[in-house]
């Protein structure tokens, strides 16, 4: 169940805050590939994860994310911003910070922070879901909230206990509702199949009665889609990009966590989920270079270091692949992250993100990114779930492969699967 499921304090935490500013400020190249303790790497983390976030959460909680929060969308977009960005930055941001808003309370910088986050984001759901209030987040228009209420519906799957049932009944309510009411519009045959699932799947855990097709035929068709070694196609075509990351393999792990729960698929197909996405895990570790760089391929880069979700996943669970401790999954990921944000400006005067995979880069966005769409950046965070004491934190820094690799050490050797 710890998977699956403000009023703001009066003074935010900015002085204590700013006594590890330097933590965030741009570093040294060298920086990126020298050996940290776990301890320094959370802090980083915690620190880089409240940077990013607390603009969305703490201006929804305030009432003010419409007000505040720029729109600035790329060349060509295709869509309403006004319509779709602001629940596109509270989705996924939710996806991405509940499994640390899910840890215990306790009086440390870290610990401060998140309950700040937590006890925010649960006002500021009652007011998104408010209709009378100004931050109320229509789901009603377009087909973007089919991807946005799901990643709600992750983030709810993700921390049950932090993020859903502190919430009034009327806003239980007004979710459930507005998640059914979703049912109007057909995914696209593609990684959209599984946002009409996860979401009727949260329905289910809530005493809901689900949509039993929308969740079959996603469980159908991503089985179809699968073309081997870890990876599945997006759709009928395959396309080489993060998008595995980004949704199929996450969303297929949480989706077939709560079939399992409520035996609609057995054992050995969840546990074949698993042994898959731990597969694709190994060329996630692999991608990240001996300096923290990755490559920018496929559409949707600027979802930044989202694209590694899907390691990040395997952290969070537990399922390290064979030959891979927890830290040098730790150091691999660290890393990427200082690379993406330790070197260049990501964010505009107040804290926002700006479009761009590594600086303020408009021109790489796609025709459907807006400001909000960009918290899918938050994805790569998971494993600050884990406690201060978990392996994944407290074991020794180790080198990835990449750096074993170009450095002449010892490294394993990479071989296909055929499951």
């Amino acid at each position: 169940m710890k998977y699956f499921f403000l009023i703001v304090c009066c003074f935010p935490i900015w002085k204590q805050v700013g006594a590890q500013q330097n933590l965030l400020k741009p570093s040294a190249e060298a920086m990126l590939i020298a050996s940290s303790s776990g301890t320094e790497d959370r802090a980083y983390w915690s620190e880089l994860l409240y940077k990013i976030a607390s603009p969305v959460i703490l201006n929804l909680g305030n009432g003010t994310l419409k007000k505040n929060m720029p729109l600035e969308k790329a060349p060509r977009y295709a869509l309403k911003a006004e319509q779709v960005s602001y629940l596109e930055a509270v989705g996924r941001t939710m996806a991405g910070i509940a499994p640390w808003l899910a840890l215990p309370d306790d009086n440390s910088l870290e610990g401060q922070q998140r309950k700040e986050l937590r006890l925010a984001l649960q006002k500021g759901i009652r007011n998104a879901m408010d209709p009378a209030h100004p931050d109320y987040l229509d789901f009603g228009k377009e087909y973007q909230p089919l991807v946005d209420a799901a990643f709600m519906a992750q983030g709810f799957l993700r921390a049950p206990d932090a993020l859903w049932m502190p919430l009034d009944s009327l806003t239980k309510r007004r979710v459930i509702d507005t998640f059914k009411s979703l049912r109007d519009r057909s995914a696209f045959y593609n990684n959209w199949l599984l946002f009409a699932a996860i979401t009727e799947s949260f329905l289910m855990c809530v005493d809901e009665k689900a949509d039993p097709v929308r969740i079959d035929i996603a469980v159908k068709k991503m089985s179809e889609w699968y073309v081997g070694d870890g990876w599945y196609a997006d759709g009928t075509n395959f396309a080489m990009d993060y998008y595995n990351s980004f949704v199929i393999h996450p969303m297929l792990i949480d989706l077939y966590r709560v079939l399992l729960q409520f035996k609609k698929v057995s054992q050995a197909n969840h546990d074949l989920i698993i042994k898959r996405a731990q597969r694709y895990a190994v060329f996630q570790e692999r991608m990240i270079g001996l300096d923290g760089s990755f490559p920018p391929i496929g559409r949707s880069i600027t979802y930044r270091t989202g694209a590694f979700q899907g390691l990040a996943q395997a952290a969070l669970l537990g399922f390290y692949p064979d030959g891979m401790p927890a830290g040098q999954v730790r150091s691999a990921l660290t890393a990427m992250h200082r690379k993406v944000f330790g070197v260049h400006n990501n964010f505009d005067n107040s804290g926002w993100l700006v479009l761009g995979f590594c600086g303020h880069q408009p021109e790489v966005a796609d025709y459907y990114t807006s400001t909000g769409s960009l918290y899918m950046t938050t994805l790569s965070f998971l494993p600050l779930g884990l406690p201060a004491n978990d392996p994944f934190w407290t074991d020794a820094s180790q080198d990835w492969t990449a750096k074993k690799a170009w450095s002449s050490q010892p490294f394993t050797k990479d071989y296909k699967v055929n499951y």
